[in-house]
C-alpha cells in the first residue's frame, strides 16, 4: 500500500478544477446540440468514478437523452437534457454550470429533514452561544457536556477557534459535534479537526482514482493519515451528529471517525459525496464536473459513497418541537 497525504491530493484536483479553462481549437468549439451531447456523454464514460456502486447503466442513458435532441433547439433546452443526463448519476458532486443555470441531484432532499437550528438555541444552548470561527457552541446539561454545531467546512479552521474550543470543553464528559446539513467545502478542515481528538497516526481511509476509460480502471489504493496535533488535544468522547444533509467533506469526516474509538456516530446516514470532483468545459463553453475518485471504508470498500451509516440511528419527531430526539440519543450516548 503506498502511504500518501490525501489532503494534497484532494486539494490538487479541487486547484484543477477550479483554474482549469479549456480553449477549444476552432473546429472543436461548437455549439452543437449532439456535438456537446456526445462531449460529455463520453467525458463521464470514460472518467466518472461509480457506475458500478450507482448501478447506472451509461449506454441506456445515451441512448435515452439522444432521442431528446434536434437540430434548433434552445440553450435552455439543451441544459435541460444535459442536465438530465448527469443527475441520472445521482451524485451532487455531478453538475453542468452555464451562464443562466446550474444542474445539481438534490440528495438531501431524497430523506426527510432531521435538524432545526432553532430548537437547539431555544431548548439547549441559549441564544447567547459563542462563535468561533464557523463554530457555534456552548455547555449543556449543567455543563457536563460540550455541543459544538459546524454547518460548513467552506469556511477556514484556524488552530485558534479549536485551541478556544478544545480548552473550554477540556473537563467535560464528552463532546457533541453537529455536522447535520453540512455540506463540505475543504477536505484540509476534516483533518484539522481531526488532529485534535488522536494521540498517534491514525488510518482513517483509503482513495483511488480513475484511471482509464473501462469502468473498473483505477489507481493503487492510498491511504488518508490523520497526524496528532501538537496543540492541546481532547481524548474523551465525541459523538458526531449526522444527516443525509450531511455531504462530500461532511460525509468524509464521519467515515475517518468511524476509525476513531473515541468517536459514536449518531443520526441519519449520511448523504455521500466521498467522490473528489474535477471537470473541464464542453465546446459550447458550459462548464462540467463530476466524481474521479473513489474513497474506500478501512475494508477497502466503496459503498459508503451512497451514505455513511451512522452507529446509532435516531430520528427528529417533528411532532414535539420542544426536543431535538437525536440531540437527546446523544446525551443519553455520552452520559
Amino acid at each position: 500500500m503506498k502511504k500518501i497525504q490525501i489532503i494534497l491530493l484532494s486539494a490538487g484536483i479541487w486547484a484543477f478544477s477550479s483554474c482549469e479553462k479549456v480553449l477549444f481549437e476552432k473546429d472543436l468549439a461548437s455549439t452543437d446540440p449532439q456535438a456537446n451531447f456526445e462531449y460529455l456523454w463520453n467525458e463521464c464514460n470514460e472518467k466518472y468514478s461509480y457506475f458500478e456502486l450507482k448501478n447506472v447503466d451509461w449506454e441506456q442513458v445515451k441512448i435515452e437523452y439522444s432521442q431528446k435532441l434536434y437540430p434548433e433547439m434552445s440553450e435552455d433546452s439543451l441544459f435541460n437534457v444535459l442536465g438530465g443526463m448527469l443527475k441520472e448519476l445521482r451524485d451532487d458532486h455531478v453538475n453542468l454550470v452555464s451562464d443562466f443555470r446550474t444542474s445539481f441531484y438534490g440528495v438531501e432532499f431524497q430523506s426527510r429533514d432531521n435538524f432545526d437550528w432553532r430548537i437547539i438555541v431555544d431548548q439547549y444552548i441559549s441564544p447567547d452561544y459563542i462563535i468561533s470561527g464557523p463554530f457555534s457552541h456552548n455547555f449543556i446539561k449543567n455543563e457536563e457536556i460540550g455541543y459544538v454545531r459546524l454547518s460548513t467546512f467552506s469556511t477556514e479552521i484556524k488552530s485558534e477557534n479549536l485551541d478556544y474550543i478544545i480548552n473550554r470543553y477540556k473537563n467535560t464528559k464528552g463532546i457533541i459535534l453537529d455536522i447535520r446539513e453540512n455540506g463540505g467545502g475543504a477536505i484540509a478542515n476534516v483533518f484539522t479537526i481531526l488532529s485534535r481528538f488522536v494521540d498517534s497516526e491514525t488510518l482513517v481511509y483509503y482513495s483511488r482514482i480513475k484511471a482509464g476509460p473501462e469502468q473498473d480502471n483505477f489507481s493503487g489504493i492510498s491511504g488518508a493519515y490523520v497526524q496528532p496535533s501538537t496543540r492541546e488535544k481532547y481524548l474523551g468522547k465525541v459523538v458526531v451528529l449526522t444527516d443525509r444533509g450531511t455531504y462530500s467533506s461532511g460525509s468524509l469526516l464521519a467515515l475517518a471517525s468511524k476509525a476513531l474509538p473515541n468517536f459514536t456516530l449518531l443520526g441519519d446516514s449520511t448523504g455521500g459525496g466521498l467522490g473528489i470532483p474535477n471537470g473541464g468545459q464542453l465546446p459550447n463553453g458550459w462548464r462540467y464536473r463530476f466524481s474521479v475518485t473513489q474513497t474506500l471504508d478501512l475494508n477497502q470498500n466503496p459503498d459508503f459513497e451512497a451514505g455513511v451509516p451512522a452507529d446509532i440511528e435516531a430520528q427528529i419527531d417533528w411532532n414535539d418541537m420542544s426536543k431535538d430526539e437525536i440531540l437527546e440519543a446523544a446525551l443519553a450516548e455520552i452520559l
